[in-house]
């Protein structure tokens, strides 16, 4: 592959990983925005609708353990996580813009936040294998395998006499 066509796949690849990194950004900020709506309503009723509209039914197991968490929340927990929200979703489009202009800072900081949650998936995978954990587990481990070959690259292009 030539270099000007390298360089093309490169600023592709980068460009995709910043549009998943802002999407994952909007939703999670949607799902805050959806918190705060919930403040002063009723969660059980809210909680119910949702586990309805999902097809599950309220009295099993598991969409019970959901009602019941739900139960407890009060209007301040639900603030904190609206607000943790909002920091993780301004985290994600700093990425994302700073990877949709090719900055090396981003390129780091992808990989060490994308890295840092590969342990957490392996154990939950070993709590029990389900798809949807298998998946997360891929596309993060794919992300951070490709930020990580796009830093090396950069590195052994751009050596700088005293950094060997």
């Amino acid at each position: 592959m030539t270099l000007i066509k390298e360089k093309e796949h490169s600023t592709n690849g980068i460009r995709a990983v910043a549009l998943f990194e802002g999407t994952k950004g909007l939703l999670v900020l949607l799902v805050g925005f959806g918190l705060l709506e919930l403040i002063h309503k009723d969660l059980h009723s809210a909680a119910e609708q949702i586990v309805r509209h999902l097809h599950m039914n309220p009295a099993r197991h598991s969409p019970r353990i959901f009602i019941d968490a739900v139960d407890h929340l009060t209007d301040g927990q639900l603030w904190a996580m609206a607000f943790s929200a909002l920091l993780y979703s301004f985290t994600r489009f700093v990425e994302a813009v700073g990877l949709w202009l090719q900055r090396q800072w981003a390129t780091w900081f992808g990989l060490l936040t994308g890295g840092m949650y590969i342990p957490v998936e392996l154990f939950e995978i070993m709590r029990g294998m389900t798809w949807p954990k298998v998946t997360v587990l891929i596309v993060n481990a794919g992300i951070v395998g490709y930020l990580a070959r796009i830093l090396c690259k950069s590195r052994l292009q751009h050596k700088h006499p005293l950094f060997p």
